[in-house]
């Protein structure tokens, strides 16, 4: 089901935002790197930035996205998938939860991209999926859906698409009627498809019409700006909220998902370091034989 859906989303996004896919598929891989990254308003972005180096604070203390400027730019997580299985030269990094067999998921510091990884503390890229909604928003189906959420149910359901559930202990309760005020639910792409699979689940459970919610993506910035001025009811974030964001809001931990560095499946690549990875995303490292991978001329 997320596969079908991942490659329904690419196809979606490059049609609605024109962000072309690299080339119409290339059948050999060269020395050069192609780097792509996540739009700047992306928590999947603002997450690998953070962890791998290539944010840095300057002088003043100001944080600073140091992706080089040459990287091309995916508005979405099918985006990007779809970038690398067509480039045997690209690098890319995804939601680990949204990975496929289109691609091929690099170890990193001599560690596999998995959930057990991430849980016993070995693979280290990996962050929040956040939920945030207004204190004051009195909607009856954002109560209940929080309800949903917080259950064990839930958890099911999150562990079954691959991503990590919080210790949720309590069952849902379905209400002896079910709501049917809209929720507006916006953000980030990578947290979207495993929200709908949430979203299918509750309704389900609750009784509630699927026409009610209202769900949508973008990036996380956009969900957290939503959210705060009242356009959402609940915006989705896959990273930390900022400061001025969680002083706004309520947020909610949904799950936590690792962040796995992709290339195509061509690529010979077996491993890559923390250095390695800054470099290529900074721009110092813009050949494969800088990273020590073997390209056949």
């Amino acid at each position: 089901m997320k596969k079908i859906l991942l490659a329904i989303l690419s196809i979606a996004m490059v049609g609605v935002l024109g962000v072309a896919a690299v080339g119409c598929g290339e059948d050999k891989m060269t020395d050069t790197i192609t780097v792509i990254t996540r739009e700047s308003g992306s928590g999947t972005r603002g997450a690998f930035i953070e962890l791998t180096g290539v944010q840095q604070k300057d002088k003043d203390g100001n944080k600073v996205d140091r992706t080089v400027k040459t990287a091309q730019v995916a508005n979405s997580t099918a985006v990007a998938l779809q970038n690398v299985q067509k480039n045997p030269s690209a690098i890319a990094y995804i939601s680990l939860g949204s990975l496929n067999d289109s691609v091929k998921a690099v170890p990193f510091e001599g560690t596999a991209a998995t959930v057990n990884n991430i849980k016993n503390g070995s693979y280290t890229l990996s962050r929040p999926f956040n939920l945030a909604y207004k204190e004051d928003n009195d909607n009856p189906t954002l109560a209940d859906f929080m309800k949903y959420i917080a259950s064990t149910e839930a958890a099911e359901v999150i562990n079954g698409e691959d991503f990590i559930a919080p210790e949720n202990t309590a069952s849902y309760t379905k209400p002896a009627t079910a709501p049917t005020e809209k929720l507006v639910v916006n953000g980030s792409s990578s947290v979207y498809p495993l929200m709908q699979a949430l979203v299918e689940s509750y309704c389900k459970a609750s009784g509630v019409s699927k026409s009610t919610i209202d769900l949508q993506f973008n990036d996380s910035t956009a969900g957290m700006t939503g959210a705060m001025n009242g356009t959402y009811d609940l915006g989705m974030a896959s990273r930390e909220l900022e400061e001025s964001e969680a002083a706004a809001l309520q947020s909610v931990v949904l799950a936590t998902d690792g962040i796995a560095v992709i290339v195509n499946n061509m690529n010979p690549i077996t491993n890559i370091t923390k250095e390695q990875l800054c470099n290529i995303y900074i721009g110092v490292a813009t050949k494969w034989s800088d990273v020590g991978v073997s390209v056949e001329a």
